[in-house]
């Protein structure tokens, strides 16, 4: 089970919060242990619960996230919260998180706590939970789909779809970014246990030994990778990089679908791509990086080689990211886009007619 630094921080704070239940906070435990990569049999034991026990917590939090590791009342009557509430939390949900809120996606805690400080309006984070499994909303899932603030979204998203369906005859469309603080992490042997409640909780020994930070350009026509690690990312990390990873495509029309960091845009790199007309920027629209396949590829290698890793130096790091792209371009094969331009369109235009529909029955 694979749990961004996000969802571990939501379940660390649910299984220390003094206010759940036992049960509740055994069961955000069991999902940590899961997402450390931990064995079936190995949680089983720590928790004192059969390996179906485990099985059923990984697949109630898959499903529904946090609000399904959280109590089902059995009988007895619902809370009194009037309707106008509930269509809050649910149209809140459903949108994403606004630009003052610094968030980049709802948990059950956060909406509970938006509403109560910009609108007054007090739910606990049991109420949120329960809301979203009777509706079936999971935000807490990396597809769930965000709209973009960015003006020019559908001029951009018909842009970088276009040369993903239909490149330019005889050029090459490279996807490039960073993965930033990749952490070189020593898993060392289990320490004794710890007593927790009823449970014992078995720990490991984390040592880290610093990060890198991984650049990347995917050819969408080949699949090969062109991969290098920096100690920092920087418009002079990225201009280096960008100079390699076109090298083989010399003689070329080169297009580069990257996003908007500043990084990108630093007056060095302005000056290259006036000096080298033949290379041309596409951003994606803001908020919208999972526009760029290579992002699909850094989702690839941290669950295969990175994420469950033991390196006891950043060499020993670098060195599993390089024979991971040596590896994956033996065998290279292109990611198959078909998502058109429309579609994607169409669905951006389907989820603001949704919200705009329950914010509307809710101001009535």
């Amino acid at each position: 089970m694979n749990l961004t630094s996000e969802q571990a921080a939501e379940l660390r704070t649910l299984a220390a919060d003094r206010h759940v239940t036992a049960d509740v906070a055994l069961r955000a435990r069991i999902v940590l242990w899961a997402g450390e990569g931990r064995r079936r049999k190995d949680i089983a034991e720590l928790a004192g619960v059969s390996a179906r026990t485990v099985d059923r917590t990984r697949a109630r939090y898959a499903e529904n996230g946090v609000a399904g590791l959280v109590e089902r009342k059995r009988g007895g009557g619902k809370d009194q919260v009037p309707p106008r509430t509930r269509g809050r939390v649910i149209a809140l949900t459903r949108m994403t998180p606004p630009p003052d809120s610094g968030l980049s996606h709802w948990s059950t805690r956060t909406p509970a706590a938006y509403l109560k400080r910009t609108e007054g309006i007090k739910v606990s984070f049991h109420y949120v939970a329960r809301i979203w499994r009777e509706e079936n909303l999971k935000p807490h899932r990396s597809g769930t789909f965000k709209l973009s603030k960015d003006p020019a979204f559908a001029e951009k998203v018909a842009d970088i779809v276009g040369l993903y369906l239909d490149p330019p005859g005889g050029a090459v469309v490279l996807s490039v970014d960073g993965k930033t603080q990749v952490q070189a992490l020593d898993r060392t042997q289990p320490v004794l246990p710890v007593t927790f409640a009823a449970t014992e909780k078995r720990t490991h020994d984390y040592v880290r030994h610093g990060t890198t930070n991984l650049f990347a350009a995917l050819n969408i026509a080949t699949g090969e990778v062109v991969g290098e690690c920096k100690p920092n990312r920087n418009g002079d990390t990225f201009l280096a990089f960008l100079k390699k990873a076109v090298k083989p495509q010399a003689g070329k029309e080169i297009h580069i679908v990257l996003d908007n960091l500043s990084t990108h845009t630093t007056p060095d790199v302005k000056a290259w791509l006036e000096e080298n007309p033949h290379v041309h920027f596409h951003f994606t629209p803001v908020g919208s990086s999972w526009l760029n396949q290579i992002e699909l590829w850094f989702g690839i290698i941290t669950r295969q080689s990175i994420r469950r890793g033991t390196f006891s130096s950043v060499h020993v790091l670098v060195k599993q990211i390089r024979d991971y792209i040596n590896s994956w371009n033996a065998n290279a094969k292109p990611f198959v886009w078909t998502a058109t331009a429309g579609d994607i369109l169409a669905k951006v235009r389907l989820v603001q007619t949704a919200v705009r529909k329950l914010l509307n029955n809710n101001a009535n």
